[in-house]
């Protein structure tokens, strides 16, 4: 991958970012699962439900 073609991604992405509205980007943001499940799926969960008991 060239400098060039490194450029136009970034600007691309820059653009692309500050033209969504903000309430679209904060909805878009509160929608992310926690990095537990991400990483390890559902086992986290799953201990925390038993734990919990």
């Amino acid at each position: 991958m060239s400098f060039q073609d490194y450029l136009k991604y970034m600007v691309k992405h820059y653009v692309n970012h500050f033209e969504t509205p903000k309430e679209e980007r904060r909805s878009k943001k509160l929608q992310r699962e926690s990095w537990t499940s991400r990483w390890f799926g559902v086992i986290p969960m799953s201990i925390k439900l038993y734990l919990k008991k």
